[in-house]
């Protein structure tokens, strides 16, 4: 309890079962990956290096575009793939943008990421099988709802009507 004996809010949540599901997912699929083993090799790395693989060396932008991510979370992750000798970077077109291309310790192991994420896909799809109403459907339903009224918007009208944010 707070001091004005409300209930802690976190305590409750319908986001927290979501998360750590994909969590506990994630970390299955780490699992699998600590079997090729790669050094420096993170699950999160693995959709920028199939599509570097798939689409040959982008900028960052591009890179950033094409996995619908901003260009400082991509250039944030190259700076991490570059690191752990997966990537390198060289001067783009212009004196602003950097080329990212795979190493050859990348390139030896890609096929095998690939079938790891077809492989997590039809996992995926299997699971969906299985159960009444698939997660995909679920997102796509909320994605539409969201269409008609932003999270945001949603968000500042029940704060609008909270004391506290005053």
């Amino acid at each position: 309890m707070t001091v004005d004996n409300t209930p802690d809010p976190t305590e409750r949540s319908r986001w927290r079962p979501l998360r750590l599901l994909q969590a506990a997912m994630d970390a299955d699929i780490a699992r699998i990956y600590a079997e090729v083993p790669v050094e420096g090799l993170k699950p999160s790395f693995v959709m920028e290096l199939i599509r570097l693989h798939a689409h040959g060396p982008m900028t960052i932008t591009e890179l950033a575009e094409s996995v619908q991510r901003t260009h400082s979370a991509i250039s944030q992750k190259v700076a991490a793939m570059r690191a752990a000798g997966l990537v390198r970077t060289t001067a783009g077109a212009d004196a602003r943008s950097k080329k990212v291309t795979l190493t050859a310790k990348a390139s030896r192991v890609v096929d095998r990421l690939a079938a790891e994420w077809r492989a997590a896909e039809a996992a995926i799809a299997e699971i969906e099988a299985e159960i009444p109403y698939p997660l995909s459907r679920v997102v796509t339903d909320i994605e539409e709802v969201l269409r008609r009224k932003s999270f945001h918007d949603r968000i500042a009208e029940k704060l609008a009507e909270d004391v506290a944010w005053e």
